[in-house]
């Protein structure tokens, strides 16, 4: 390595929030696809339009169990003026009736059973008694009158699409594209995301005693960055911890080579032990920025290595969370190929008052609550220093507090809701 100087900027540094939001997505593409089984399909994202080849229902069908009818023979019945018709046949899910229905008539359906051509409702099982002779039935209800049909196509018709690229497979778009006859789904792969974690003063689980005896602390970073990964839709790869020196480091980001993209924590400052911007350099990244004007999380610095996202984070834990929430997730969430990226954005209410100084917009944690009139009470969850990690875990939501804000009680803000109630 060469030896180190200190580092003029060449690239855009101090950037906004949305600056920085918009340079980033500007240099994501939408990774390829591929076709997992429907099993499988469930969370990912739908990389082709779907077209439906059937038309669903099939057929006329029975809404619940009960007696297919004409409705202007059982239009005026009631418990005082029953209704009596003949019962000409049975039809039971999977099978079909022999013929058309006259008037006079009614047909015994089962749910989903296709009722006779003519029929235009069905009579629920529990609207009916015995009729007065064998074969006979009585309504008693005029309410199944033009009701309780599924019509022919009134869910799907052939060359309808019903899914469209970019939309996020959940069960019930799962059930869609059962009933469409798809054993397999074009979906976008999920971006493989190097972790690594940069400090001498960090430890894994398998130097727990270093940590008990007070000599080192444990690297969190690292597994809330991958829980987050996985979150956001990506594949996490943890690449352990790099030590404060140059040669370390670069093993370790070199090994990241070859991911679709790689976080990075801690190492950003000036000090005599960062090195993460200098081996980067020296690795030929392209820096886009350095800094964001947001608190926490000022020191990031966004660039692309051999075409790979490079996003390296701070290394105090609420730092490195809520960088990835602003600035990481959306553009996972674009290579995922969604094309909605943000978390649910809400307007709350402040319990207390809140005060910002200086330049940078600033995310804290807050807890929600319903407050009258469906309003949400935003509250903090407590201090909010940068390396208090439990606020993170309490925490339903950020608000975004604008710079150099003194606000009272009752101001409303903008939050990203982290997890609904």
């Amino acid at each position: 390595m060469r030896p180190r100087t200190a580092r003029q900027p060449r690239e855009p540094d101090w950037l906004s929030v949305e600056e920085a939001r918009e340079l980033i997505l500007s240099r994501i593409k939408q990774l390829d696809h591929e076709a997992v089984r429907l099993t499988d399909a469930l969370g990912r994202v739908l990389a082709a339009d779907v077209e439906s080849a059937v038309t669903h229902p099939a057929w006329d069908n029975s809404a619940m169990d009960g007696f297919a009818v004409l409705s202007r023979d059982v239009a005026a019945a009631s418990r005082e003026r029953p209704v009596v018709l003949k019962v000409v046949e049975a039809v039971a899910a999977g099978a079909f009736h022999t013929r058309a229905l006259r008037p006079g008539e009614a047909v015994r359906v089962m749910t989903g059973a296709p009722v006779p051509t003519g029929a235009d409702g069905v009579t629920r099982l529990e609207h009916t008694e015995p009729g007065p002779q064998p074969g006979t039935i009585r309504i008693v209800d005029s309410s199944g009158a033009g009701r309780n049909i599924r019509r022919r196509g009134e869910d799907l018709k052939v060359g309808a699409r019903p899914l469209r690229a970019g939309t996020l497979l959940r069960p019930a778009e799962i059930g869609v594209l059962a009933m469409l006859g798809q054993p397999s789904v074009p979906v976008y792969c999920r971006p493989q995301v190097g972790i690594l974690a940069t400090g001498n003063e960090l430890a894994d689980f398998d130097e727990l005693a270093e940590v008990h005896a007070g000599r080192r602390i444990m690297n969190s970073n690292s597994y809330a960055l991958a829980a987050q990964v996985h979150e956001a839709g990506g594949e996490p790869v943890l690449l352990g911890i790099a030590r404060d020196d140059p040669d370390s480091l670069r093993a370790r980001l070199e090994s990241a080579l070859g991911n679709d993209a790689l976080i990075t924590s801690a190492g950003l400052a000036v000090g005599d032990h960062d090195y993460v911007k200098e081996v980067l350099d020296d690795l030929g990244m392209e820096f886009l920025f350095y800094r964001v004007e947001m608190r926490p999380g000022s020191p990031f610095t966004f660039g692309v290595l051999d075409a790979m996202p490079v996003f390296a984070l701070p290394g105090n834990p609420v730092s490195a969370m809520v960088t990835f929430e602003v600035l990481v997730r959306p553009a996972l969430r674009k290579m995922t190929g969604l094309l909605q990226y943000d978390r649910p954005w809400r307007r709350v209410r402040l319990a207390e008052p809140v005060i910002t100084k200086g330049r940078l917009t600033h995310f804290y944690r807050v807890t929600l609550q319903e407050g009258e009139g469906g309003v949400l009470i935003a509250r903090l969850t407590g201090p909010q220093g940068s390396g208090i990690l439990t606020s993170m875990s309490e925490a339903d939501a950020l608000i975004r507090v604008p710079a150099n804000s003194s606000l009272p009680a009752g101001t409303e803000l903008d939050a990203i809701v982290l997890r609904e109630k």
